[in-house]
């Protein structure tokens, strides 16, 4: 169902049909991770009796790579675990039993358990080195567009509209503005440094999110204070040092621009205070 079609449903326009709940990767993930060792175990069962229970416990153990190489910890731990019960269940003597009567068996099925959480954690560590890796190339194709707008002398409000937009997927905001005036209240404000501080405190984005409903990014450049992009951010959505360290880039370049095209006004209508390093208590440079 469409957008427009839940707007009419909502508004009591023709009924519609419900788009069923869709599952997540992440569950199918997990449906496998416990599904396809009790399938690979009941596949060896007519070979049981001629495979050596090594065989079979390398054939589980493909299965547990199969699984741990999506990345996924639970899953990997799940696929372990549910191999070596298939195992123990369906391919050692007394068979369709858990009871363990051979010491090897025993040991088989425990290094079936490390396999599974050895494997998955160098799998969800190179998925997180992956992800990194993709983040760190959308960051640096939001700044490049930014940059591009910069170096080819477009007009201050291209400029910053792009910039609003680059910040709102940057940060996942749900809304960003930006303003020459202070825009007053108690609000969070992001430092030079990537930090966010409240009322003196250092807020752990990495964890909790941007806070409040507001945020305060300043605009800099040589030293002054030009203007604010006041940020409206989704709550509970972690931010990293690094995603906060070139939404200051983005912003100091707005502010190279708006230097640039205030540099006639000249000197006299600057304020008496230049930006401080957090950009606190700050004059207004205008043209």
């Amino acid at each position: 169902m469409t957008r427009l079609d839940a707007r009419i449903d909502e508004q009591g326009g023709a009924p519609t049909g419900r788009r069923p709940p869709v599952v997540s990767t992440d569950a199918w993930i997990s449906m496998a991770a416990i599904l396809a060792p009790i399938a690979m175990a009941a596949v060896l069962i007519p070979w049981r009796t001629r495979l050596d229970t090594a065989d079979s416990a390398l054939l589980l153990v493909v299965v547990i790579v199969a699984v741990a190489s999506t990345g996924r910890r639970i899953a990997a731990l799940l696929s372990a675990l549910v191999a070596a019960l298939s195992f123990d269940f369906f391919l050692t003597r007394p068979y369709y039993s858990l009871r363990i009567t051979r010491h090897q068996d025993l040991i088989t099925g425990l290094l079936l358990l490390v396999v599974g959480l050895a494997v998955g954690e160098l799998a969800a560590r190179g998925r997180g080195h992956r992800r990194e890796a993709v983040d760190s190339q959308e960051t640096v194709a939001l700044l490049h567009s930014v940059t591009e707008l910069v170096a080819t002398g477009q007009e201050p409000q291209d400029v910053i509209r792009a910039a609003q937009s680059e910040l709102r997927q940057l940060l996942a905001l749900r809304d960003c503005s930006f303003t020459r005036q202070d825009p007053g209240g108690a609000m969070a404000r992001i430092t030079p440094r990537g930090e966010v501080a409240v009322a003196g405190q250092t807020w752990a984005t990495e964890d909790l999110g941007l806070p409040t409903s507001r945020v305060d990014l300043p605009v800099r450049a040589q030293g002054w204070l030009l203007g604010h992009f006041v940020l409206v951010p989704t709550r509970g959505r972690p931010v990293t040092v690094q995603h906060l360290l070139a939404a200051v880039a983005i912003a100091d370049l707005v502010g190279a621009v708006l230097f640039a095209e205030d540099s006639g006004s000249g000197p006299e209508d600057r304020s008496d205070r230049p930006a401080s390093p957090d950009g606190e208590g700050a004059g207004v440079r205008r043209g």
